[in-house]
């Protein structure tokens, strides 16, 4: 891959401060930590690439170096390390941020992750896993928001040990071969410094304690299969395929570890007679041909009930009528979607004599069939046809 300019990769001008460039770095290695992107080899290289400029930029001599002469008057190993794993990152700053009673720029960055690597709590256990739900919501619920009550099939924690895993409760031991920090730490140096390699313990798995007797009940896993009911709060003005999040409400964690979460992923059960655009409803209304050309007042459904509407004399089919905040509630807003009732002219199939002599009637007048008068005649005639 060919570097690209340190600029860019920290995404400042030339004039950034020092402070600018700091502010940017911890953006960057934030962004591609490999705390937040486990397993991800692009994002370790951009980790990388993202330490090597700010280790030029931040240094006045060496960026006037870069300014002037580019990546060719820079020095490997001298200018910038060439970073072969993660841990010489960590262990370089650490030296350039950690002395003088400074603090590391990982430490304000990253306290959580960083202490961990330091050593990890006893007794945390594993995480436990997501949870997905599907659930099935009509237009009324969504219109207007409503609580649903679900059961979910779910680890949560075994009642016999209380989630720890040993036989009745009892506390866990100190892993022997990690001596409760859960990873194994080999220092080498170099003329470079110092490098610290960590790896997680392959007998407690990183947790730093470790089962005696484990729980007849769950195994020592400290959870077990179970059914539980969980409300849930549909907020107004979900739509098809957008979530909600339930901290917690996920599988249990091993030995006591944090629950996962529950994702919620919304479902539209299609409406018999709305169809939804947005946060508006349509409704298609089927009135008689003397209704549009007389005008009349009928009841329309609605979400919620029904409404009076006013039709019009005259009224075009296809026509779209707005009724005003009688659609779905704006999602986290105030107010609503409207209702378009879209008019249709029936057009009966069959008819009986009396209604037939009726329509001959009328068939032939000038304002039913413009045939009779200057209307559509008149492109015709101008043509000579």
């Amino acid at each position: 891959m060919s570097k690209r300019d340190y600029y860019e990769v920290l995404g400042v001008s030339k004039t950034a401060t020092k402070d600018e460039l700091k502010k940017a770095y911890r953006d960057v290695a934030k962004q591609f930590h490999p705390d937040m992107n486990p397993d991800n080899k692009e994002a370790e290289e951009k980790f990388k690439e993202a330490a090597e400029a700010y280790e030029v930029l931040s240094d006045e001599t060496k960026k006037a170096r870069y300014d002037q002469y580019g990546f060719s008057g820079m020095r490997t190993g001298q200018d910038y390390h060439s970073y072969s794993n993660i841990n010489d990152i960590f262990s370089h700053f650490s030296d350039i941020f950690g002395g003088g009673g400074g603090s590391s720029i990982f430490d304000d960055m990253f306290s959580q992750q960083t202490r961990s690597r330091g050593g990890r709590r006893r007794g945390t256990g594993s995480p436990g896993s997501d949870l997905k739900v599907n659930l099935k919501l009509t237009l009324e619920e969504i219109a207007a928001g409503t609580t649903k009550k679900i059961k979910v099939k779910k680890y949560a924690k075994c009642d016999s040990c209380r989630g720890s895993g040993s036989e009745g409760g009892a506390a866990l031991k100190s892993c022997p071969v990690c001596n409760g920090t859960g990873e194994h730490r080999t220092v080498s140096r170099s003329m470079f410094g110092q490098f610290v390699n960590i790896q997680t313990c392959a007998n407690c798995n990183g947790e730093g304690s470790v089962v005696d007797k484990p729980c007849k009940k769950c195994a020592g896993d400290g959870r077990a299969q179970d059914e539980s009911t969980v409300a849930i709060n549909v907020p107004a003005g979900v739509s098809e395929g957008s979530y909600m999040t339930m901290r917690g409400e996920g599988n249990a964690g091993l030995r006591g570890g944090a629950p996962g979460d529950m994702l919620v992923v919304f479902q539209e059960i299609p409406h018999e007679y709305f169809k939804r655009e947005g946060d508006d409803i349509i409704f298609d209304l089927f009135v008689s041909f003397p209704d549009v050309v007389l005008g009349a007042e009928c009841d329309v459904p609605t979400l919620n009930g029904r409404a009076r509407l006013k039709i019009e004399s005259g009224t075009q089919p296809g026509k779209l009528l707005r009724m005003r905040d009688k659609g779905v509630q704006h999602l986290n807003k105030h107010g609503a979607g409207d209702q378009l009732v879209r008019v249709n002219v029936i057009v009966p199939k069959k008819i009986n004599s009396k209604e037939r002599e009726l329509l001959k009637q009328i068939q032939e007048t000038p304002n039913i069939n413009p045939k009779s008068g200057d209307g559509e005649n008149s492109f015709f005639k101008r043509f000579g046809i």
